[in-house]
């Protein structure tokens, strides 16, 4: 199937309001000790109210099948009521539900449509480049993001990078941070490049967007955002993150985390420092709209919203799409 197209310069709407910890539903899978203990670390970190916590008992394995998906889905409306506008998902496994990710089906629904021809269009996203902070509220739409880590020690490092992250750069006087907008020799993954912004753009707000090689990467410091198109990302040496750093990489099974057909995931970006990252679960072809946007992604976040918020609003069909990251982290939040 041709790839099909967004427009290079797209307008990004000013932004009012940010989802806070009040806003967040928590979701632990009682079966999986990594998830007990990541979700209590991460509901301590934040200040979640009992109230905003929801234990369920799931597979632990990295796909569900529809049948063993809706009960999730029902005990996720039951138990949230309107203020919750978003969740945290605090496991690895399960991130795919048939050829849909976790994340996409519990926002979006379950396409079982899409599983009959992964690189076909998919679901718009009414949440795409939206200006609200309310998305539950004024979309009918809960985005969610899994607190997904390596390990537990690594995930217990990714929440303190989340909260540390918070409002950090808008202090005066801070270092200049990179947006790393890096180019390949990967013809059919390095698509994403016709989106990214002019260089200047963002000058005078203290962000130097670069659009450099993969391997100008390592030497970058205070990075705030890196983004790519390869089969693995360039992350050895670890880049110089900043707290609340995003990064992902353009392929096709970036966010299937159990078996990534020899490629590199999201886990990846976690791993070396990242605070958030994207990777579809399926074949999804490379259109430009199953991932993230470079510069909706940028300057929503610099208007402060949290990553979750950036990155779900970044990707126009997120269907095929699995968010992995602290949820709340927001460097650019005035509080």
């Amino acid at each position: 199937m041709p790839r099909t197209a967004l427009p290079a310069a797209i307008t990004v709407p000013r932004i009012a309001g940010r989802l806070r910890a009040a806003d967040i539903g928590l979701v632990i899978n009682s079966n999986d000790p990594y998830s007990v203990e990541v979700g209590a670390f991460y509901a301590a970190a934040r200040g979640l109210a009992p109230e905003q916590v929801l234990r369920v008992a799931l597979p632990t394995r990295a796909t569900l099948t529809r049948a063993e998906f809706e009960p999730l889905q029902r005990a996720i409306a039951a138990h949230f009521g309107r203020r919750t506008q978003a969740l945290a998902l605090s496991w690895v496994a399960p991130h795919a539900v048939e050829c849909n990710s976790i994340t996409g089906a519990l926002a979006l629904g379950f396409d079982a449509e899409l599983c009959r021809n992964s690189c076909a269009r998919s679901r718009p996203s009414p949440y795409f480049n939206a200006a609200t902070a309310r998305p539950f509220a004024d979309h009918g739409l809960r985005p969610s993001m899994l607190l997904a880590a390596a390990g537990v020690a690594q995930a217990r490092e990714l929440i303190e990078r989340g909260v540390a992250a918070d409002g950090a750069l808008v202090r005066r006087g801070r270092p200049p941070v990179s947006a790393m907008l890096l180019s390949s020799s990967d013809a059919a993954r390095r698509v994403r490049m016709a989106l990214y912004p002019q260089p200047s753009l963002l000058r005078d707000v203290g962000v130097a967007v670069r659009v450099e090689p993969e391997a100008e990467l390592y030497q970058a410091s205070h990075v705030l955002l890196a983004l790519t198109g390869s089969v693995r990302a360039p992350l050895e040496p670890p880049p110089d993150w900043v707290a609340g750093g995003l990064g992902d990489h353009l392929t096709s099974f970036g966010g299937s985390l159990a078996d990534s057909h020899g490629q590199g995931t999201a886990l990846d970006w976690i791993a070396s420092g990242a605070t958030a990252s994207h990777g579809s679960v399926s074949e999804p072809c490379n259109h430009l709209q199953k991932f993230p946007h470079p510069q909706v992604l940028l300057l929503h976040y610099l208007q402060g919203a949290t990553a979750l918020e950036a990155y779900w609003k970044s990707v126009a069909w997120p269907q095929q799409s699995l968010f992995i990251g602290e949820p709340l982290a927001a460097p650019f939040a005035r509080q």
